[in-house]
């Protein structure tokens, strides 16, 4: 787009616990973080796995000082409505309205908890200085109350555009009532007219097949992702945000949701599906009925750079993004046997064509062992792919709850030893100016320099996915004449900063050093 300013100066990196502001730059609207003394670390603070106990929110109460203590400046929790079921993980969304308040579908807690222990939960973030963001998943609904006679049309799942059939008329579910919550904050009633289509067929029971429904106007949503021909249809009953209803209910949603949980920010899920000017245009009716600026980054799921930044474009640029490419990368990384070229391991991705939009992660829930995304970063690779995202200046890091307390189907390991240096080092030393030296197939490095707000703040980083070996790097003159050590615990001795500010670090084979002063 002409006249637009693609990077944004000030790195979300930056963000702790100073608000977003949206800023007008190049004729767009483009997310940016206010100055904040301390480097911002976000948690995702769930698995697929967790326990379907109703002990989540609690746990995330209880957990709160020692995150505090550990960096964390901001917490994404999981989906907190109505699912399907008790266990649903949020995702099989039933009423976004009830947040573990209301007796349905057989249960009133959800798979987390109840609304009160949610907001108990929340008020002690805050009185951490942690930000909460709130999940948003607005594609489809499932567990809908009773069916309705609906006219559709199959259409072909590899190219959604090419109808399969003739007209004629199914059994949907697509009426949803909410008979335990009524009219409690929306008297919104769903029926067939407020969706897409559908993958189910009641009178025939037959799975594998796709229903575009008819009816005046009703065509699958434009524009979104061209997989699939037209990937508007993910699952469930497909939500119809063309439909003026729908997206009128839709915004007074998000206006509810940001108030009722007081939230600081939203994780958008599955917005390749869904209609990108919908997003737009829902996201700056939120901050602007709220008087929040609300953090938000979209989950995108594709490596393609292409297509992501056309969904930047289309947004105006008005929220951020997973760097999905980046974690394709350390994927690759570590599976490579050591002949991945780490001198690439920034290639196209958010994160080096737009820093100040991308947020920056390893792996999360739909990424770990067992779930459909499944590509999950190797366990050894991942302390050198948490020293990437968290030691350099660009992006904001998200640390993975599973990654840190382990998966509950045991597909992950907690790694909470490796990564607790790692966040120290980012909490307490990425500071100052960064030098890169990503100059070498295998072993790769980048300093900090420091700053005076930090003391002793400052670091060099150095990484191989082969064998060890070391570099000279530059941490400047201020740093000259100290001594350092690795703060990870792989390597031992120290190394001494020399009058020019140069000094000679080393790392094991395939591991991982960050070098800070004494």
């Amino acid at each position: 787009m002409r006249g637009l300013k693609k990077k944004v100066v000030t790195s979300i990196a930056m963000l702790a616990t100073a608000s977003m502001i949206i800023v007008p730059q190049g004729g767009n609207n483009v997310q940016k973080a206010e100055a904040a003394a301390q480097n911002g670390t976000m948690m995702q603070y769930f698995e697929w796995y967790v326990p379907n106990d109703g002990n989540h929110w609690n746990r995330l109460k209880n957990d709160a000082t020692n995150l505090q203590n550990l960096g964390i400046t901001a917490v994404w929790i999981p989906p907190a409505w109505k699912g399907q079921s008790q266990g649903d993980v949020g995702y099989g969304v039933y009423d976004l309205y009830d947040l573990g308040e209301f007796n349905q579908k057989g249960t009133t807690r959800t798979k987390y908890g109840t609304k009160s222990q949610l907001t108990s939960a929340i008020s002690t973030l805050k009185g951490k200085s942690i930000q909460v963001y709130g999940d948003v998943v607005m594609n489809h609904r499932l567990g809908a109350d009773g069916t309705e006679d609906v006219t559709a049309v199959e259409v072909n799942p590899s190219n959604r555009n090419q109808e399969i059939s003739g007209d004629y008329t199914i059994k949907a579910w697509t009426k949803l009532d909410f008979p335990g919550r009524g009219n409690t904050y929306s008297s919104f009633k769903w029926r067939w007219y407020h969706f897409d289509g559908t993958d189910w067929n009641q009178n025939t029971q037959q799975s594998g097949k796709i229903y575009k429904f008819r009816g005046t106007g009703k065509n699958w949503d434009w524009e979104v992702d061209t997989e699939n021909g037209n990937y508007d249809y993910l699952m469930g009953a497909d939500v119809d945000v063309d439909h003026p209803d729908v997206a009128n209910e839709l915004r007074n949603w998000g206006v509810w949701y940001a108030n009722t949980l007081n939230l600081d920010g939203f994780r958008i899920d599955a917005v390749k599906h869904i209609k990108f000017d919908f997003l737009k245009n829902w996201l700056n009716h939120v901050r602007s009925t709220t008087g929040k600026s609300l953090f938000s980054v979209a989950e995108y799921w594709n490596g393609d750079m292409g297509k992501l930044n056309n969904y930047l474009q289309k947004t105006s640029y008005n929220h951020s993004i997973f760097d999905v490419p980046l974690h394709y990368n350390l994927y690759n990384a570590s599976n490579g046997g050591g002949g991945y070229n780490m001198a690439n391991i920034l290639n196209n991705t958010v994160v080096s064509q737009h820093p100040g939009l991308a947020v920056t992660f390893v792996d999360n829930h739909d990424s770990q062992p067992g779930q459909s995304l499944q590509s999950t970063v190797q366990s050894w690779f991942k302390p050198l792919a948490y020293a990437l995202i968290m030691t350099r200046e660009a992006g904001y890091p998200a640390l993975f709850y599973g990654d840190y307390y382990g998966t509950g189907n045991g597909g992950i390991s907690s790694h909470k030893n490796k990564i607790d240096p790692i966040l120290n080092a980012r909490k307490n030393r990425a500071y100052g100016t960064q030098h890169d030296y990503l100059n070498d197939s295998n072993i790769i490095g980048w300093t900090r320099e420091g700053t005076n707000s930090f003391n002793k703040s400052g670091l060099a980083t150095i990484m191989s996915d082969g064998a060890g070996g070391g570099k000279w790097m530059y941490v400047g003159t201020r740093n000259k004449n100290e001594t350092w050590y690795d703060i990870t615990g792989n390597k031992g001795g120290t190394v001494t900063i020399d009058n020019n500010g140069w000094g000679y670090f080393t790392c094991n084979g395939g591991s991982v050093s960050i070098w800070v002063q004494q």
